[in-house]
């Protein structure tokens, strides 16, 4: 059994790095790619900008019905897997032809809205399909624990290996449409070669299908609504993404226009990357020590020092680096612990409701992800055109002090509202302790 949950936990784990160095690239720079690369007019470059925000909010609602989808595959190979390997090959498939860009004026804008809508509803396949894999590889917590670390550490390289390369590598390369659309390929191959580590590896617990009731569409309805649990770690995840995926979304232009070094943005995500790295790296540890109110509670009070840090830092870049240190560990340990409270809600909706829901309790976080960036994306559209930073004929101006004071507050007060919030939900109702989790997970094996 200790073996079985050791290659699980690597293969779930390796799996994540091209997954997130997927979805880096197109969370990250895509807003990047149609502004500085594409160089769109400002109407085009408006209504490319509107469809990140509106199409990923339109089909985040989709999601709990994918994981009803997801709920009711019955097939040899599980339930989780052919949701991993469809969603994974036709979400590569339209990643490449949004960096293709394809066509002209409103011809560009069509194009590009109908495959974003389709690369998000095939990613969310994905996706949800991946992380329930979570809560049925163990029911232990600190099992969970250790696994969802290093699926954070090596999503995180993922992540980071593009956060870091991708500017460098496409300068370095020319930085033309036809080097990015290049780059989308390979990192698209990436992905998909990764996801044979998890297809292949993974062994996890099955219910045999005739043991297993079809959830209908007014269970999932249920499933969602009565889980009041999930409901409340739904606002609070939601608030947090808002604003880690808003202060994520500004880090290039800070370091172009604030700053003034383009080229330090490495630097500093290298050095916010080993730091969050390292934080997941000795999570597990220092979950023994720390319940997990008062982990939530050191990340939020980290987050908030290094926010108050990063508003006077511009100045200079070893202050940049302290504030930035400071708000992506407090966030490491704070994204871990998210994970860990939605799988926690999979147990209690079981508990609760008498039924178990896995793909459709796990629909909620990329609902949540996609929204958080929709509104992020929203956030940071605005605040460039309102700051002086426009895209006319392939320039954009350099901004006065009033400008770079509306980039500071997007990109610093706005998101330190947004997570403080979310821990106060957290405090006021989120109710599955270490102590009353043991008792759930006591009274639906005497159920059975």
């Amino acid at each position: 059994m200790k073996d079985l949950q050791q290659r699980n936990r690597l293969c779930f784990g390796l799996g994540t790095i091209g997954r997130d160095m997927f979805y880096a690239f197109e969370a990250n720079t895509l807003l990047y790619f149609l502004s500085d690369v594409l160089s769109l007019p400002v109407w085009v470059f408006a209504a490319a900008s509107m469809i990140l925000s509106v199409m990923r909010i339109f089909d985040a609602f989709n999601d709990p019905i994918t994981g009803l989808v997801i709920d009711n595959i019955r097939s040899p190979w599980g339930k989780f897997k052919p949701a991993i390997a469809v969603g994974g090959i036709l979400s590569a498939v339209f990643s490449v032809i949004l960096f293709a860009g394809i066509g002209t004026g409103w011809t560009f804008v069509i194009i590009f809205g109908i495959a974003y809508l389709l690369w998000d509803i095939t990613f969310g396949i994905n996706d949800i399909g991946y992380w329930t894999l979570l809560p049925v590889l163990s029911s232990d917590q600190k099992e969970r624990e250790k696994t969802g670390a290093f699926a954070r550490i090596c999503a995180n390289i993922g992540l980071y290996i593009v956060m870091v390369a991708w500017q460098p590598v496409t300068s370095a390369l020319g930085d033309t449409p036809a080097v990015w659309f290049w780059v989308a390929v390979v990192i698209a191959l990436l992905y998909l070669g990764g996801l044979l580590i998890p297809l292949i590896g993974i062994r996890e617990k099955r219910t045999a299908p005739e043991e297993q009731d079809p959830t209908t569409l007014r269970q999932m309805f249920r499933a969602l609504l009565k889980n009041d649990q999930l409901l409340w770690t739904t606002l609070a995840m939601g608030l947090f993404m808002v604003g880690y995926c808003t202060t994520v979304n500004f880090a290039v232009y800070y370091m172009k226009y604030l700053f003034g070094d383009e080229g330090m943005y490495v630097v500093l995500v290298a050095v916010v990357g080993i730091a969050q790295l390292g934080t997941l790296s000795v999570y597990p540890m220092v979950a023994k020590r720390l319940d997990r109110r008062q982990l939530y509670t050191l990340g939020t009070v980290l987050v908030i020092a290094g926010y108050v840090v990063f508003f006077f830092a511009e100045v200079s870049l070893i202050l940049i680096v302290i504030g930035a240190v400071l708000v992506f560990v407090g966030q490491a340990f704070i994204q871990t612990l998210m994970l860990m409270f939605l799988a926690d809600t999979v147990e209690y909706g079981h508990w609760k409701l008498g039924k178990r829901n896995e793909s459709i309790t796990f629909s909620i976080q990329p609902l949540i992800n996609k929204i958080g960036g929709a509104v992020a994306t929203g956030i940071v559209s605005l605040s460039l055109i309102i700051s002086g930073i426009k895209v006319d004929g392939g320039t954009a101006d350099m901004i006065g002090s009033d400008g770079k004071l509306v980039i500071k507050l997007a990109m610093f007060a706005i998101p330190l509202v947004m997570i403080v919030a979310g821990y106060i939900v957290y405090l006021k109702k989120y109710k599955i302790s270490e102590q009353f989790y043991a008792q759930i997970l006591k009274d639906l094996e005497e159920r059975k």
